[in-house]
Protein backbone atom coordinates (compact mmCIF):
# COMPACT_ATOMS: atom_id res chain seq x y z
CA UNK A 1 0.00 0.00 0.00
CA UNK A 2 1.71 3.58 -1.23
CA UNK A 3 2.36 5.56 1.59
CA UNK A 4 0.14 9.10 1.58
CA UNK A 5 1.68 11.95 -0.30
CA UNK A 6 1.68 15.00 1.74
CA UNK A 7 0.36 18.72 0.74
CA UNK A 8 1.48 21.92 1.91
CA UNK A 9 -1.50 23.97 3.07
CA UNK A 10 1.44 26.34 4.29
CA UNK A 11 2.65 26.95 0.40
CA UNK A 12 -0.78 26.93 -0.59
CA UNK A 13 -1.52 29.89 1.55
CA UNK A 14 1.62 31.62 0.32
CA UNK A 15 0.90 31.20 -3.11
CA UNK A 16 -2.03 33.19 -2.26
CA UNK A 17 -0.41 35.80 -1.03
CA UNK A 18 2.22 36.33 -3.21
CA UNK A 19 -0.72 37.11 -5.55
CA UNK A 20 -2.02 39.43 -3.35
CA UNK A 21 1.28 41.36 -2.30
CA UNK A 22 2.00 41.47 -6.07
CA UNK A 23 -0.92 42.81 -7.09
CA UNK A 24 0.57 46.27 -4.61
CA UNK A 25 3.94 46.12 -5.95
CA UNK A 26 5.67 43.61 -8.28
CA UNK A 27 9.19 44.88 -6.36
CA UNK A 28 7.57 45.23 -2.80
CA UNK A 29 9.93 45.32 -0.17
CA UNK A 30 9.15 46.09 3.27
CA UNK A 31 12.45 46.18 4.92
CA UNK A 32 14.08 44.29 6.89
CA UNK A 33 14.40 41.68 4.23
CA UNK A 34 10.78 41.36 3.81
CA UNK A 35 10.81 41.48 -0.07
CA UNK A 36 8.49 39.72 -2.33
CA UNK A 37 11.30 37.94 -3.64
CA UNK A 38 12.56 37.05 -0.69
CA UNK A 39 8.77 35.70 0.43
CA UNK A 40 8.75 33.98 -3.02
CA UNK A 41 11.97 32.08 -3.00
CA UNK A 42 11.23 30.58 0.65
CA UNK A 43 8.13 29.25 -0.78
CA UNK A 44 9.73 27.69 -3.61
CA UNK A 45 12.35 26.16 -1.25
CA UNK A 46 9.83 24.82 0.86
CA UNK A 47 7.58 23.87 -2.73
CA UNK A 48 10.94 21.83 -3.29
CA UNK A 49 11.84 20.07 0.32
CA UNK A 50 7.75 18.80 0.00
CA UNK A 51 8.62 17.82 -3.25
CA UNK A 52 11.83 15.83 -2.37
CA UNK A 53 9.87 14.35 0.19
CA UNK A 54 6.95 13.01 -2.01
CA UNK A 55 9.59 11.85 -4.03
CA UNK A 56 11.40 9.67 -1.30
CA UNK A 57 8.46 8.15 0.17
CA UNK A 58 7.20 6.86 -3.52
CA UNK A 59 10.88 5.29 -3.97
CA UNK A 60 10.54 4.01 -0.06
CA UNK A 61 7.12 2.43 -1.63
CA UNK A 62 9.06 0.87 -4.40
CA UNK A 63 11.83 -0.55 -2.08
CA UNK A 64 9.18 -2.00 0.45
CA UNK A 65 7.54 -3.89 -2.63
CA UNK A 66 11.05 -5.05 -3.56
CA UNK A 67 11.77 -6.36 0.15
CA UNK A 68 7.97 -7.84 0.62
CA UNK A 69 9.00 -9.74 -2.90
CA UNK A 70 12.78 -11.24 -1.45
CA UNK A 71 10.62 -12.02 2.07
CA UNK A 72 8.32 -14.13 0.07
CA UNK A 73 11.65 -15.94 -2.28
CA UNK A 74 13.37 -16.61 1.41
CA UNK A 75 10.38 -18.01 3.09
CA UNK A 76 10.05 -20.66 -0.39
CA UNK A 77 13.40 -21.47 0.06
CA UNK A 78 13.43 -22.23 3.63
CA UNK A 79 10.62 -24.53 3.17
CA UNK A 80 12.00 -26.07 0.53
CA UNK A 81 15.41 -26.59 2.08
CA UNK A 82 13.50 -28.36 4.71
CA UNK A 83 11.38 -30.47 2.61
CA UNK A 84 15.01 -31.05 0.80
CA UNK A 85 16.30 -32.50 3.76
CA UNK A 86 13.18 -34.56 4.69
CA UNK A 87 13.94 -36.26 1.17
CA UNK A 88 17.05 -36.66 1.72
CA UNK A 89 17.39 -37.98 5.01
CA UNK A 90 13.64 -39.07 5.98
CA UNK A 91 10.85 -36.59 7.20
CA UNK A 92 11.41 -39.17 10.78
CA UNK A 93 15.26 -38.16 10.80
CA UNK A 94 17.32 -36.15 13.40
CA UNK A 95 18.79 -34.17 10.37
CA UNK A 96 14.87 -33.19 9.96
CA UNK A 97 14.19 -31.96 12.94
CA UNK A 98 18.00 -30.38 13.54
CA UNK A 99 16.78 -28.58 10.52
CA UNK A 100 13.52 -27.47 12.03
CA UNK A 101 11.13 -29.67 10.94
CA UNK A 102 8.90 -32.10 13.79
CA UNK A 103 9.78 -35.67 13.09
CA UNK A 104 6.82 -37.41 11.45
CA UNK A 105 7.02 -40.57 14.61
CA UNK A 106 6.42 -36.89 17.15
CA UNK A 107 4.04 -35.90 15.37
CA UNK A 108 0.62 -35.68 17.54
CA UNK A 109 -2.76 -37.25 15.88
CA UNK A 110 -5.68 -35.33 16.79
CA UNK A 111 -8.32 -37.55 18.20
CA UNK A 112 -12.21 -36.35 17.60
CA UNK A 113 -14.31 -36.88 20.09
CA UNK A 114 -17.18 -39.10 19.06
CA UNK A 115 -20.30 -36.47 18.77
CA UNK A 116 -22.55 -37.14 21.81
CA UNK A 117 -26.51 -36.96 21.66
CA UNK A 118 -28.14 -35.25 24.25
CA UNK A 119 -31.56 -37.12 25.20
CA UNK A 120 -34.30 -34.89 26.29
CA UNK A 121 -34.71 -35.01 30.27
Amino acid sequence: MARTKRTSPAVEFATTRISALASIDTALDLGNGKTLVAYTTRKEMVKGLNDSYNTELSKLDGLLNDLKDEEKKLQTLSAEMLAAVGVKYSKDSSEYEKAGGIRSSERKRSVRKPKTTSSPN
